[in-house]
């Protein structure tokens, strides 16, 4: 949260250079490479345990939710090179990581866009758990958009391994394509087009269409950088499907588009010489290759120890006391202070019944936004019931 308010303040920030000092970052990516192989080996084992019957799921949820801490943190503090240069060999393993999640997510265009977060009074704990991660997951995949994008702009000081890797393991050049073809963070609901910004679906007014948005923008930067860089020049192997799929490109590259990145007019001309070359047989000259390591370890010492591992943590760590639940959220309260999150937050709150700016909140459940105590008043015929609930789970936290 500091990190975040350093960098929205444009000031100094001491928590990148903290994390440079002492190397952290190759840290947070293992712990990031962790919880990302936890979710996926552990959690679904977990949920289908006969004795997993959790009184409270924010202990599992705050495990579930330190994947989203981490690439967050690293989206902020990467903006700059010397975070990059930091990494040192982790960074091939943070390409892995992002290659993934840019994969899962042009698959997922294909199956439609997130659910949007809902209140269902049906639902157990547990499947509203299972929404949560899943909805989380998609804002993982964007925030890895831009993680990706800060490592092209320092592409010409990558290690060999790492250039290969980006190139020609993963060819994220033609990954890229895939997403702004795909572009699974716009959609059309109910004839209105709507953007994810800020974690929520925001409806685009049609005056405002034509303009970039800054995921749209991160792609096209990160293929500047991946196919004009110098050193990626000489590594990139453009084969006839590499062709193929960047000649999508002159697509999209639309006057207006340049107008608001003029950049790409370098791009434009890259593409058109494209179409005129002849293209190259695959080839793979590096002899000594590093390749990632973290998830490859880590699956490696816990194979076959998947559920033994949900039911120990079952046991220890997602059953805890009523003493132990109350010690966690007296931590919690004081590490997510409001006036911290509250100054965080990308636009100031709006009144839930009017949506004028407001300045007040619910005493009782702190969850919603008031203007004046007329509108609280008129509201309290839909907010009740949900006030009532979430001040009773405070409680019993």
């Amino acid at each position: 949260m500091q990190a975040i308010l350093d960098a929205t303040a444009s000031q100094g920030e001491p928590i990148q250079e903290l994390l440079v000092t002492h190397g952290k970052i190759p840290t947070l990516v293992e712990e990031l490479i962790a919880v990302e192989m936890w979710k996926q080996k552990v959690f679904p084992v977990l949920c289908k345990l006969e004795d997993f019957k959790p009184q409270n799921t924010f202990p599992i949820y705050m495990v579930v939710h330190h994947e989203a801490s981490i690439i967050n943190l690293l989206e902020t503090v990467f903006f700059h090179k010397e975070v990059c240069e930091s990494a040192e060999d982790a960074v091939l393993d943070l390409v892995d990581y992002c290659h993934r999640k840019l994969t899962m997510l042009v698959a997922r265009s294909g199956r439609g866009s997130p659910p949007e977060e809902e209140e269902s009074q049906e639902s157990t704990p547990i499947q509203e758990l299972q929404k949560q991660a899943e909805l989380m997951e998609f804002e993982i995949a964007l925030k890895a958009l831009s993680v990706l994008r800060y490592i092209t702009d320092c592409v010409d000081s990558l290690s060999l391994s790492t250039l290969n890797c980006m190139l020609s393991t993963h060819n994220l050049p033609c990954l890229l394509v895939e997403l702004l073809e795909h572009s699974p963070w716009s959609r059309q609901e109910g004839g209105k087009m709507q953007q994810f910004e800020g974690g929520r679906w925001q409806t685009v007014a049609p005056t405002e269409q034509p303009k970039l948005s800054k995921l749209d923008g991160q792609v096209w930067i990160a293929l500047y950088n991946l196919l004009l860089s110098p050193e990626a020049r000489t590594r990139y192997c453009i084969t006839s499907f590499a062709k193929g799929q960047l000649l999508k490109l002159r697509a999209f590259l639309t006057d207006t588009l340049l107008d608001q990145l003029p950049n790409l007019a370098d791009l434009q001309g890259f593409l058109a010489h494209l179409a005129l070359t002849e293209t190259q047989p695959p080839k793979k000259d590096l002899v000594l290759e590093q390749i990632p390591e973290i998830w490859e370890r880590l699956e490696r010492e816990n194979r076959g120890k998947w559920q033994a591992i949900a039911k120990h943590q079952l046991r220890h760590i997602f059953s805890p006391s009523e003493q132990d639940l109350r010690l966690q959220a007296r931590r919690w309260a004081e590490t997510y202070s409001l006036d911290i999150l509250e100054a965080v937050t990308p636009e100031r709150p709006r009144c839930a019944y009017c949506s004028a700016d407001a300045s007040k909140r619910c005493s009782r459940c702190q969850n919603e936004w008031y203007c004046c105590r007329e509108c609280q008043v008129k509201h309290w015929k839909k907010h009740g019931k949900a006030c009532v609930l979430a001040a009773q789970g405070d409680r019993a936290k």
